[in-house]
């Protein structure tokens, strides 16, 4: 009898300590998961918004759809200003000549390693597309263009979406949104900076 009960506190010992250890690794793990899963997303988002920032300099505004936006920069040529010197004048620094040049959006966009193809694919959503959406409006008197792309949490965070886990990170909510702009006021920065 002695032999059963010290073999039944060693097993209750190993399951009290097997219990402590998971309950320190799962918050361990979500942490992890959530901040490389959002670090793609964000990483995605950034570059969904430099090639909105390449298309309005192509078409004067942005694009309220994907297919718009990957179609006009796989086809699309950037205007470049180039500033030099008038050589009637060159010790006259108001004397200047402007010239617009063109460039290959495309052969930009590879340049800095933006795959048009995958462009609208929330990272670690299984097939899930970014919400995008442009328009333009008055802003202080002045007609301006908006756009506002984004997903939420729970798009991304696959078995960690559940708001359980909340009780490990008091800011987590899988329905909040992580975006960049706004359509109510021209503002492009994402909500990942503030």
């Amino acid at each position: 009898m002695k032999n059963v009960f010290k073999i039944l506190v060693y097993l209750l010992a190993v399951l009290l300590g097997y219990m402590l250890y998971s309950s320190i690794k799962e918050p361990i793990k979500f942490q992890a998961a959530k901040e490389a899963r959002k670090a793609g997303v964000v990483k995605q988002l950034e570059d969904i918004r430099t090639t909105q920032e390449i298309y309005r300099a192509i078409t004067g505004k942005f694009s309220g759809d994907f297919d718009t936006l990957t179609s006009v920069l796989r086809n699309g040529q950037i205007p470049f200003l180039v500033l030099t010197a008038d050589p009637e004048f060159p010790d006259d620094p108001e004397k200047i000549i402007r010239d617009t040049t063109y460039s290959s959006a495309m052969d930009s966009l590879v340049t800095m390693g933006i795959n048009l193809d995958s462009l609208r694919y929330v990272p670690f959503g299984e097939g899930k597309t970014f919400d995008i959406a442009a328009d333009t409006l008055t802003y202080q008197s002045t007609l301006v263009n908006v756009v506002e792309v984004g997903t939420y949490y729970k798009d991304f965070m696959g078995k960690y979406a559940d708001p359980k886990y909340g009780k490990y990170d008091q800011s987590y909510d899988p329905n909040k949104r992580i975006k960049f702009g706004d359509l109510t006021k021209p503002n492009i920065s994402g909500s990942w900076d503030r």
